[in-house]
């Protein structure tokens, strides 16, 4: 990747749990190509997460550069603010917010001219406009993962981090997730996903880190490994696309 196109940089990135020394040296580089982090669980892909937007773990060196700035060490809010948006893994919604309340709390704060506006994102998510006064906790596992997506873009982030989105969806809401994400990127929104689920990873990015034993032990592209069965097996543990496809 040239340089000039790099959005994020990570280099030399090491984070520890008390003495579990979970990310080991990952370093990798994301631009506006979209591009996916796929491996089996427990490889560290999640901690990746939260130490790139600054949730946790609580000890972790190296760097993490947002075009110029040095993100590592950096509260959260700010790394909001640089242009990073994020949606966890398992939505992380408030039971007590309605749909509505949810987008309002960001969408008063961060609206800007030509940016996504309530207005945009009900567009976007039309099922969510008849939802507007329903709690989270009442949400379809679908309309749940629309409505963190929405959260999100009205942070008007230039990088969308994504971990896990389609877990937990059935095989329809799958698509129609992959559908929104492409228009997505169709639309300039840079993405970096975190997938286990093969199928999503390679009809989104071309471009697939696999993390092994929280390293990027290898960089592929989604046509070389839907090439290759025996990688399918070493890298995620799974029978063959054509077995497990979306």
């Amino acid at each position: 990747m040239q340089p000039e196109r790099v959005l994020l940089e990570i280099e030399s990135l090491d984070a520890y749990y008390g003495r579990s020394h979970v990310l080991q040296g990952v370093s990798l580089t994301v631009g506006a190509e979209p591009t996916a982090i796929i491996g089996r669980n427990g490889m560290g892909k999640t901690t990746l997460c939260k130490a790139i937007m600054g949730i946790q773990p609580p000890h972790a060196r190296g760097s993490i550069r947002f075009g110029v700035r040095e993100l590592l060490g950096k509260p959260p809010y700010r790394v909001s603010g640089s242009g990073i948006a994020y949606v966890p893994q398992g939505r992380r919604l408030f039971p007590s917010l309605t749909t509505d309340e949810h987008l309002r709390m960001i969408g008063s704060r961060r609206q800007k001219s030509g940016g996504w506006t309530m207005e945009r994102v009900y567009k976007l998510f039309p099922q969510l406009s008849g939802r507007k006064r329903v709690s989270g906790a009442q949400l379809s596992g679908g309309e749940q993962q629309m409505l963190a997506i929405a959260r999100a873009l009205l942070t008007n982030p230039r990088l969308l981090l994504m971990d896990e989105p389609s877990e937990g969806l059935a095989p329809t809401i799958v698509e129609e997730l992959v559908d929104t994400i492409r228009g997505l990127v169709a639309e300039g929104v840079s993405i970096l996903l975190i997938e286990q689920n093969l199928g999503v990873a390679t009809s989104v990015a071309d471009r697939l880190l696999v993390m092994v034993a929280g390293r990027i032990g290898h960089e592929t592209t989604s046509a070389e490994l839907l090439a290759d069965e025996d990688a399918q097996q070493r890298f995620l543990g799974v029978a063959p696309l054509a077995e497990t496809s979306v």
